[in-house]
């Protein structure tokens, strides 16, 4: 048997380059070699103030999300992808799970306290957007899997997921569980357009996978370079330039002896900004050409969505109730079994 990939996106908008550097990128290059789930985190998705008063939002989203990683080139044939909110297994599981975890433990994950102070939060959060990190545990084991493709932030989900799973392990004596890996991008964290060390869309500092050719020129011109260069002849920083960053992250074998050039050129204050930032746009916008038309192909076709999304349900569901059984046995809480 092969084995296993879980990973997936929040349903709160589009998906963008971020994403595909991050996570989407591995998700296509292994669902060949491995059997490969995609998760729509939708009830994720309310545990951020912003949307739990917007469920339009979510539920869209998990339409547009679906269709953005079918344009990156997810397989449906191959590839299941479903929304957590369509798996009741998933919110059972993470509730027995959540009896083997400390409050303070859930207070002292990392990520969790990262987006509290960046989001400035204070004290408006929710009990699930602690528990948080015990949801995305469930979605993970539901399906048994051996390998996460994750943004680096999401590590340490990853390691609070395997202390679970060596709780549960210890204190039910077997191996009804199994711990998982983490697999970062070949890019840990795409900076945003305006120099931020994060693409994030609450900071609206994204090139999202389906903009047109005019939103990428616009973003790309707008795009923050190197603060201390005020004349093109001035000897540019391209270490820590998001231009350079993108051209490298997304230019092709053909691109490299041009960017190598535009990067000589830019130290010596041979090239001005506007140049390279037009060099870019054609590299992004090479780049996002066919999966702007994949998109648009799926996008006429919401039923065909609708359908791979049902499918993908049922075999996610069934996967599900598998664990939750070997889960609730272990501990004694099958009571009409046999």
């Amino acid at each position: 048997m092969k084995k296993r990939i879980l990973t997936g996106d929040n349903t709160t908008g589009r998906l963008h380059l971020g994403h595909y550097v991050g996570s989407l990128e591995n998700r296509v290059k292994l669902q060949h070699d491995y059997e490969t789930f995609i998760l729509l985190a939708d009830m994720h998705s309310l545990a951020y103030p912003k949307y739990i008063g917007e469920p339009g939002t979510v539920a869209d989203s998990v339409i547009q999300v679906t269709i953005d990683n079918l344009a990156v080139g997810l397989d449906p044939k191959i590839s299941t992808i479903f929304a957590e909110s369509t798996v009741p297994e998933i919110y059972e599981l993470a509730t027995i799970f959540s009896m083997l975890v400390s409050h303070n433990r859930a207070l002292r994950n990392p990520t969790i306290k990262e987006e509290i102070r960046e989001k400035s939060l204070g004290d408006n959060y929710s009990l699930g957007y602690i528990f948080f990190p015990i949801l995305q545990a469930a979605d993970i084991l539901c399906v048994k899997a051996d390998l996460v493709p994750v943004g680096e932030d999401q590590l340490p989900h990853i390691e609070q997921t395997n202390e679970i799973v060596r709780r549960f392990n210890q204190l039910y004596k077997g191996e009804v569980l199994k711990e998982t890996k983490g697999l970062v991008g070949r890019i840990k964290r795409l900076v945003g357009t305006d120099g931020n060390v994060k693409m994030t869309k609450s900071l609206g500092n994204c090139i999202y996978l389906s903009d047109s050719e005019a939103d990428v020129e616009k973003k790309v011109m707008n795009m923050y370079t190197d603060p201390k260069r005020i004349h093109p002849t001035d000897k540019g920083t391209v270490e820590n330039n998001p231009v350079f960053i993108y051209l490298d992250a997304f230019g092709k074998e053909k691109d490299r002896f041009q960017i190598e050039d535009f990067k000589i050129r830019y130290r010596e204050g041979k090239v001005g900004d506007v140049e390279v930032k037009k060099y870019l746009i054609k590299v992004l916008n090479d780049f996002l050409a066919p999966i702007r038309k994949r998109h648009k192909e799926f996008e006429a076709n919401p039923g065909k969505v609708k359908k791979i999304l049902e499918e993908g349900t049922k075999k996610a569901r069934g996967e599900a109730i598998k664990t939750l059984t070997a889960v609730k046995n272990a501990i004694n809480m099958n009571y009409f079994e046999g």
